[in-house]
Formats: C-alpha cells, sequence, structure tokens
C-alpha cells in the first residue's frame, strides 16, 4: 500500500469511526438508575409515565408496554421525527422499544407501519391485529400473517396467552360484535368463539389485554353506564372457565375522556393504558397506576 492510499484509507476509518460515535450517542437515551425507567411509580391515582422519555412534545407516543424482562418498554410512535413526512397513504406509526443492552438504554425502531401492539408472555412474538412478528437471533422477523381463522377478519387488536389462546376484537360498522378468543388445537387455530354476551353490551368493546394465565381479561367499551366515553373494563374468569360480569374500573381509572389500550406489566405490579382528551390520536398520554386497583374489583367468594 502506498503512503497516499495509507493516508486516505486511515482518514476513511477515522471518519467511519466518528460516524459511530455519533450514531451510538444519538441511540443512547438518558434515563435515570432504576427500575420503570427510572420512573417514581404512582400510586391509586393514574399519572403519565416516563414525561420527556416517552409523551414527548414533538411526537405521539401510546400504546406502551413493558416486556417480560422488565428491561424493554415496547410503544407506538407517531410524529415526523419518527416515520419521516408522511405522503400519500404511508402509515404514520411504527413500534419503537426503549431498552437496556450493552450497558445503557437504547432506543431502536422495532418495526414500522403498524400500530396496537401487544406482547406474547414470553416476549417472542409481538402481535399486531392480524399479523405479527417474531424474535430471531439478529433482532425481529418480519411481517407475517396470522393465517386463517384470523386473516379475513378488521380485527383493532390482538393479544395471546401463555397457552397461545388468542383474544381479539372486531371492527363493524355498527360495532357490535362481542370479543372473541380462539385456542391453538394440534398445532391450528379453532373456529372463533365469543366470550359472551356481557362483551358485546354498548358498542366498541376493543383492545383487549389478557392475563398470561387467562385470569382475567381488561378490555375498553362504549357504555351508557358508563363515564362519557370509552372506559376501561374487566372480566375474571370463573373456576368452571365462563367469563363473569364485565365492571366497569371506576372513576380512579376512567374519565370523560377517553381511555382505551390497556396493558398490565409482566411482574404484574403495575396497569398502564391511553388516555385521549381530543377525538383521534391527536392529544393522547401513556398512563400508569397501581395495579392493585384489578383485585379489588375481583368478586369475592
Amino acid at each position: 500500500m502506498t503512503l497516499r492510499l495509507k493516508r486516505k484509507y486511515l482518514v476513511a476509518l477515522a471518519l467511519l469511526s466518528c460516524m459511530n460515535s455519533i450514531s451510538q450517542a444519538q441511540d443512547a437515551i438518558p434515563i435515570p438508575d432504576g427500575p420503570y425507567l427510572g420512573q417514581t411509580p404512582p400510586g391509586i391515582t393514574p399519572a403519565p409515565f416516563a414525561p420527556g422519555i416517552v409523551n414527548k412534545e414533538n411526537s405521539i407516543d401510546l400504546e406502551g408496554m413493558f416486556g417480560p424482562d422488565m428491561n424493554s418498554f415496547y410503544f407506538t410512535r407517531s410524529g415526523e421525527e419518527y416515520t419521516g413526512v408522511v405522503k400519500g397513504d404511508e402509515f404514520p406509526y411504527g413500534l419503537a422499544v426503549i431498552e437496556y443492552k450493552n450497558n445503557r438504554w437504547q432506543q431502536s425502531v422495532v418495526t414500522k407501519a403498524a400500530s396496537e401492539p401487544s406482547i406474547s408472555p414470553d416476549g417472542n412474538t409481538i402481535l399486531f391485529k392480524n399479523r405479527y412478528i417474531e424474535r430471531t437471533n439478529d433482532g425481529w422477523s418480519e411481517m407475517k400473517s396470522l393465517g386463517e381463522p384470523f386473516a379475513g377478519i378488521e380485527i383493532m387488536r390482538s393479544a395471546i396467552s401463555s397457552n397461545r389462546t388468542i383474544y381479539f376484537d372486531t371492527y363493524t360498522k355498527e360495532l357490535d360484535t362481542p370479543l372473541r378468543y380462539s385456542r391453538l388445537m394440534n398445532g391450528k387455530y379453532e373456529t372463533p368463539k365469543s366470550l359472551g354476551s356481557q362483551f358485546g353490551i354498548g358498542r366498541y368493546n376493543a383492545h383487549p389485554y389478557i392475563a398470561p394465565d387467562e385470569s382475567y381479561i381488561v378490555f375498553d367499551s362504549v357504555r351508557d353506564a358508563g363515564h362519557g366515553s370509552s372506559d376501561l373494563y374487566v372480566s375474571f374468569r370463573a373456576a368452571d372457565g365462563s367469563w363473569g360480569p364485565a365492571i366497569n374500573m371506576g372513576d380512579k381509572i376512567n374519565t370523560g375522556f377517553s381511555e382505551k389500550n390497556a396493558s398490565v406489566s409482566p411482574d404484574g405490579k403495575f396497569l398502564f393504558f391511553d388516555r385521549r382528551t381530543k377525538r383521534g390520536n391527536t392529544d393522547v398520554t401513556i398512563y400508569w397506576v397501581d395495579a392493585q386497583i384489578i383485585e379489588t374489583l375481583r368478586p369475592k367468594g
């Protein structure tokens, strides 16, 4: 190698190193020490989760949930800084994750053009309506179809339990379809079944979160007896496998605004949900609250 070529090589190597350092600095997230992204846990009054880390002013963050290791927080983000300028039919949402890797917190894009995620209890699958991605050695797979019987259903959100049963809602013009479920039987999913008439009251019964052991389900619904817009409801599973009544989660959780997209942290300690103060996603905040509220609503005896 000539002296000139050697100098060019060294300059290029230095430039590449500099670019990598800048990229790493941009990816790193300043997060306080401690669990839950360093946030002070709330009590029985819901509080915005991690303002400035998520719930940022220059983006719309929603649909938040922790991964099973509690060192990764997934959320849907929209906004110019995340997806670029939206043109034509470009889908303006994508799934982001803040995770602790290589001794620091980092933010990255899991997948673009996706929303309403739900992560499996083992953390290896993320559902998006009637599609999913799987964890690989290099990150995450390409988007795949759930196949039948889900492929032809207009699902708003699906959720999966530890034994791979899938619970889901259905969008129709009338918004009157009850929540349903489908079990994995001999390697195939069975024909979906209704959870019961109590999951079809009012309108807009949607966005289920299923406990890993299927002992309870949280969802949102618009009902005459509610607090004005969509409220969070919980139903508990009886010993015989039937589902109990849909219980409004009360005025500590529900307001005259819209509460949606519940999830419970894998350690079972906190309930996460979205609150929208305007129609659509123009003003939405991810909240968290002590999950003990769920147990206080569980029927006694």
